[in-house]
């Protein structure tokens, strides 16, 4: 019997759980947006737009779709490259183009009001100063709705955009990540908040007390400023991060507010909140200053089973010549050579790939019964994390994550949209908010506001 406190979860059915969460205790949303949805299969879904990445009339009602229904944050997702796939794949894929991050979400942020606005920016591939400068604006521009997802860039194809033939080494690329970080915030930190005195009668426009020159001269990193833009609105935007390797924990423990992880089961991610919410007490930081918000891609049905179905006519979309190259780099062989329409063979070729990405495709297989063909193109459009069923199911087991201290919130994957988006926002959301799960409205204006976070004191000027 699975059991949390007095509550037996065994018997969970819909209303009957809304007694069992504290009211102090609410989930997190944010919309994980690429700028559209992850999956491979989602712009050939009937009824979805295939054009969406680049048109700004749907973005724009996606996300006011999003504010309405009260999300957290549109989170804007980021390459520096065209992905690193084989081209049967890469010209099947809406995923591999979109606009530029700071670009779309200043057009969006002049049509919004509340919903924060997270972008993704590179700490290997580009300098300090503009990322402050850039983010800082986006702060300014949204009146306090700016967050920064820190990423190191895992492509090594971005390397040959930016003329250097290697990429950087990941404990290199998180080395900087840190010093970064540090200049970042402590570029942020130039101006006090009442630096700009804007005096008619004396004519004194900026006090110069109230100015600090930050003269960092670090291993990697060599910046004077100050930044020549107000303080933020926030203080510092909202600080995301999305690593899960030793040396991305330890960063997201000293820097993030906000976590972007992948979860595969509530074990898993229960073992993960832990870690990190322990590494943040140890770096002196109060855990609840760090919200941790699992990928989860969301698909809703008016049955079990009509939401299942929904799944498999999303996953048949991916295209099987781009799926099967897909698994066959997850298995570690050439996975073509198998019957589409049968099982795995038990004695797959020895491979010096992952092992424990093959144990993952293996127990997939195993669990869910799927062919060849339903694996590779359940592999090739999205094989994390998936709630897949009514309104009910889902908040029972978002409930669930939420009271076991497996989360804070969810990173909402889009399965396709504007129907997937719409069943979300209009029917899940609404389920949520009943059961006490999710806020009736926003908490305040800003980012910081809707996630409980304070703002940042100034280094320079207490």
């Amino acid at each position: 019997m699975d059991t949390h406190g007095d509550y037996d979860w065994s018997t969970a059915k819909g209303w009957e759980t809304v007694e069992m969460v504290p009211q102090s205790k609410q989930l997190h949303l944010t919309a994980f947006m690429r700028p559209v949805s992850l999956h491979t299969g989602a712009w050939r879904y009937p009824g979805s737009y295939p054009d969406a990445n680049f048109n700004l009339a749907h973005l724009k009602s996606f996300i006011q779709k999003l504010e309405a229904a009260k999300f957290d944050a549109f989170f804007m997702a980021d390459h520096l490259a065209v992905l690193n796939m084989p081209t049967e794949a890469l010209k099947r894929s809406h995923t591999t183009t979109s606009f530029e991050p700071f670009t779309l979400l200043s057009a969006l942020s002049q049509v919004t009001e509340k919903i924060g606005l997270a972008a993704t920016a590179s700490t290997t591939y580009d300098e300090p100063y503009h990322i402050a400068r850039r983010f800082a604006s986006l702060d300014h521009l949204s009146n306090g709705r700016a967050a920064w997802n820190i990423v190191t860039t895992g492509n090594p194809e971005s390397s040959k955009n930016f003329g250097q033939d290697e990429h950087m080494q990941h404990t290199d690329r998180y080395k900087r990540a840190r010093e970064f970080y540090d200049v970042v915030t402590g570029l942020w930190d130039s101006f006090a908040d009442d630096a700009f005195v804007r005096d008619r009668e004396s004519g004194m426009y900026l006090d110069p007390e109230k100015m600090h020159v930050l003269n960092h001269h670090g291993d990697d990193l060599h910046v004077r400023g100050p930044l020549n833009i107000a303080r933020p609105v926030q203080g510092y935007p909202v600080i995301v991060q999305a690593g899960q390797s030793e040396p991305g924990r330890q960063l997201a423990s000293e820097t993030a507010e906000m976590v972007f992880c992948a979860s595969k089961d509530i074990h898993s991610a229960k073992e993960f909140y832990a870690d990190i919410k322990g590494r943040t007490k140890v770096a002196g930081r109060s855990p609840n200053h760090i919200k941790i918000l699992p990928a989860a891609m969301i698909i809703v049905g008016d049955s079990t089973e009509d939401a299942q179905s929904k799944r498999l006519k999303l996953d048949s979309l991916v295209h099987y010549d781009s799926a099967i190259s897909s698994l066959s780099i997850a298995l570690g062989c050439d996975a073509s050579i198998f019957s589409p329409d049968e099982f795995l063979p038990k004695d797959l070729p020895p491979t010096n790939a992952s092992l424990s990405a093959r144990a993952g495709v293996l127990r997939l297989a195993e669990e869910e019964k799927l062919t060849v063909r339903q694996l590779a193109q359940r592999h090739g459009g999205y094989a994390g994390l998936a709630f897949v069923g009514t309104p009910e199911d889902i908040a029972d087991e978002m409930a669930k994550w939420l009271v076991e201290d497996a989360c804070d919130g969810f990173t909402v994957m889009m399965p396709f949209l504007p129907q997937g988006l719409d069943d979300i926002t209009q029917r899940l959301v609404p389920e949520l908010q009943r059961r006490g799960l999710f806020r009736q409205d926003y908490e305040g204006t800003t980012l910081r506001e809707h996630l409980g976070l304070p703002r940042p004191a100034n280094r320079f000027f207490p």
